[in-house]
């Protein structure tokens, strides 16, 4: 098969390689789409030490059954699915509590650390445990199937904090690309109506406004903080998601929270970051971290079939898989206005 390879820091080789066989209770997946993450890209030049090479990446993916191993009988060739990017065992304690975004043995696709090395999805196949698959309806493409790994994590994230108290509850997301979009869309299906985004990005405080956010606020501005507390009453918001994962971000997410309230951090750019300590703790702030998803794909697949959480205004590109090296550096670069790139073996 063909893979998208990455066999140096920011060096890609578009090669052949063995078409892995599925195992029991496995299946092989022909992927028709799979996305490019931004954690691809910490991952690629080096920065974030979680895609050594040699490395397939790729783990926001969707195909079709090519192959079942012995022992698979409730999937078929043919059928259309995404799948979770944990590989999670199943039995250990977490698993048995269907936390599985925190299994004592989970493998993320696409991913080689010191722990660990599993081959992603940039490849015409991949080798996948039926436990993490999910069928998709035939009337969802597969482009679009591809975000339900990202939906997946924005619901995660949004549902780690209270609902709405009323009507006039605000909440605010720090972060405006691809995660922080699909945090304000899964907002909007948790009752909040009055959404405050902020980002240094004029373009996509736009599409924020467009997808739900009753405000946008630029993180430019020295005056920020005075206008998220203008805005949401009291003497903050009721919550904040902080989807960036830098020491700017995170400041300004604890202080634009009222007392008592709540700051999910989604966002892991920077290994660690100075904490406000006696901001959180004289406010009695609640601070939660939101690693990946536990059991959100049915409804991320349910919500961008409805289009309820909407995606085409994420989808910059489509391209063939043979392309993916240009793409990850014009990604990379940074200077042009790239959401999303799907890429297409």
């Amino acid at each position: 098969m063909k893979a998208l390879t990455l066999i140096a820091p920011s060096t890609f080789a578009f090669e052949t390689m063995d078409t892995p066989q599925p195992g029991a209770g496995e299946v092989l997946i022909q992927i028709k789409a799979c996305g490019i993450c931004g954690s691809d890209i910490h991952g690629m030049n080096g920065s974030s030490g979680r895609r050594i090479p040699p490395i397939v990446m790729g783990h926001e993916a969707a195909g079709v059954i090519a192959a079942l191993g012995a022992g698979v009988s409730d999937w078929k060739i043919g059928e259309r699915v995404t799948f979770d990017s944990t590989e999670y065992c199943g039995s250990c304690e977490a698993c048995v509590e269907g936390k599985f975004n925190i299994c004592q043995n989970r493998k993320v696709l696409g991913v080689s650390c010191k722990d660990y090395r599993r081959h992603g999805c940039f490849a015409e196949y991949v080798a996948l445990p039926t436990r993490i698959l999910h069928r998709i309806p035939d009337s969802l493409s597969f482009e679009k199937a591809a975000f339900a790994e990202p939906a997946a994590i924005a619901l995660h994230a949004v549902d780690l904090a209270p609902r709405p108290r009323s009507e006039k509850s605000c909440a605010v997301v720090v972060g405006a690309g691809l995660i922080g979009l699909l945090v304000i869309q899964s907002l909007r299906t948790r009752g909040w109506q009055h959404i405050i985004a902020v980002d240094l990005d004029a373009g996509r405080l736009a599409i924020a406004c467009d997808l739900g956010a009753s405000k946008g606020i630029s993180a430019r501005d020295e005056n920020a903080l005075q206008q998220i507390r203008d805005s949401a009453g009291a003497d903050g918001a009721e919550a904040a998601w902080e989807v960036v994962g830098a020491a700017a971000p995170f400041d300004l997410a604890v202080r634009a929270v009222q007392k008592n309230g709540n700051v999910v951090l989604v966002g892991n750019l920077q290994a660690s970051v100075a904490f406000p300590l006696q901001e959180v703790v004289t406010r009695q702030i609640t601070l939660r971290g939101s690693c990946a998803c536990a059991g959100e794909y049915p409804e991320a697949v349910a919500r961008i079939s409805d289009g309820s959480i909407r995606v085409e205004p994420l989808l910059s590109i489509c391209a063939p898989l043979a392309d993916g090296a240009e793409l990850f550096a014009r990604l990379e670069a940074g200077q042009e206005p790239l959401m999303k790139v799907i890429l297409t073996p």
